[in-house]
């Protein structure tokens, strides 16, 4: 995308190949070509805007903000990523998928103002989809956006946008290459989607020093879980206050799993943050709480065997997932498909779910970012992990052929888990959407 020419294509799946290319590496951390892009395309927001950082849980804060504040009547646009099966998965209006067509316009008028620079820049995949997806909501009336921030925060694309309110959910170790390799360094990069004078909040229960300085030193009006917000719960329901708010009697979230009461009162701190200019009703947070839902995050499927899909790709969501599958009940046998990035600590997250699986079925994904299936199964040896009557391990060329495996294998009380990557989960999907037809 150096050429001074504008590009265009008839799809939108000959764009995204396009785009996937265009950039000569695929992630490369820096606001300089997507700032320019952004005063070439004229682009401004006349909206609030929520965003979402952290390590874990974006998607289910994302997710819990947009239901509640549909719930209570706004017109909202929800940007996230990265999508499991659809790319228009990423760019939501009011609750729906953007379509083909939308996309398209918006993708034109990105490279017409990209191509139209006196020096024209070359965009990341991630950049130019970015900015298409938020000049499409610039030009649909929303009342709200929430834009999920990518690996990053400080250097992310989405940071070119000053939130009214910005949202760090955990903070754990990921993305080392590009963001450090402790909590304190990676706190520091996301607190960079903080403004100075606007709300900051941190859904995670210890937040690291440098995080909390830096809100701090800019002068960021800093939540915190804990000391500006906290909840408690029984068994049958739980309750939220903070800053003068309390909210009673919630019943917990259609989201299943370990952590997600964190991220809602995360989500409740937002929004009691910003009640002045976005009211929301204790109807519509019980309202929107029970109707969300969010493919990939600990999504049990109906039937049998049991069957558990969970994006789950680093040491901390790895734990988080054992902790819900340990409170599910119990399975004579729990099988699992698994497939990751070669960048990630592979023993790190696998170590986790020792204790919960008995059979592995390690699988090749299809981009060459992914490990292969045999450097699994040797972590897995390395963890311990042996061939016997009742457990073991096997490798696999796809997903599709390692979950039909697990249906053969699996009787009808065990269980089936598919983990590891956005990939491995929507390998699944997809070989259950052919299974429909």
């Amino acid at each position: 995308m150096l050429a001074k020419e504008p590009h265009y294509f008839p799809d939108l799946t000959r764009w995204l190949n396009f785009l996937e290319s265009a950039h000569p590496v695929g992630i490369d951390m820096g606001l300089g070509r997507v700032l320019q892009a952004k005063e070439a395309l004229q682009l401004s927001l006349d909206c609030p805007v929520i965003s979402v950082g952290g390590t874990n849980g974006k998607g289910s804060t994302c997710a819990f903000l947009e239901a509640i504040l549909l719930s209570a009547g706004y017109r909202v646009a929800c940007h996230t990523s990265p999508h499991l099966i659809r790319f228009n998965e990423r760019a939501r209006i009011n609750g729906q998928e953007v379509t083909d067509d939308d996309l398209l316009e918006h993708f034109r008028i990105v490279e017409k103002a990209r191509s139209s620079m006196a020096c024209p820049v070359s965009l990341t995949y991630f950049e130019f989809t970015t900015l298409a997806i938020l000049s499409l909501f610039s030009k649909s009336e929303v009342d709200v956006m929430i834009l999920e921030v990518g690996l990053g925060g400080r250097l992310d694309a989405i940071n070119m946008i000053d939130a009214d309110c910005a949202i760090i959910t955990s903070i754990d170790l990921d993305h080392q290459a590009y963001l450090g390799d402790t909590r304190e360094k990676i706190a520091y990069e996301k607190a960079g989607i903080y403004r100075s004078g606007k709300i900051a909040i941190c859904s995670d229960p210890q937040p690291p020093d440098s995080l909390v300085d830096y809100a701090h030193h800019i002068g960021a009006d800093l939540w915190l879980q804990g000391k500006d917000f906290n909840f408690q719960g029984d068994t049958l329901q739980w309750a939220w206050s903070g800053r003068g708010r309390r909210i009673g009697g919630l019943a917990y979230p259609a989201l299943r799993g370990a952590n997600q009461l964190l991220n809602a009162s995360g989500v409740l701190a937002a929004l009691t943050s910003l009640r002045e200019i976005l009211p929301v009703g204790v109807q519509d947070i019980r309202n929107g709480f029970s109707s969300v839902d969010l493919p990939g995050r600990f999504q049990v499927l109906p039937g049998q065997p049991n069957i558990v899909l969970d994006v789950a790709h680093n040491p901390h969501a790895s734990a988080t997932l054992s902790q819900s599958l340990a409170k599910m009940g119990y399975f004579p046998y729990t099988h699992a498909v698994v497939g990751m990035m070669v960048d990630k600590d592979m023993l790190g997250v696998l170590k986790p779910m020792l204790g919960q699986v008995d059979y592995w079925y390690c699988v090749d994904l299809p981009t060459p970012r992914a490990a292969r299936a045999n450097q699994i199964a040797q972590a897995l040896q390395d963890l311990g992990v042996k061939k016997t009557a009742d457990s073991g391990f096997e490798t696999f060329s796809n997903v599709a052929q390692a979950y039909q495996k697990t249906l053969e294998r699996a009787g009808q009380n065990d269980r089936i888990v598919a983990f590891g990557s956005f990939y491995t989960v929507s390998g699944v999907l997809l070989y259950l959407q052919t299974q429909k037809h």
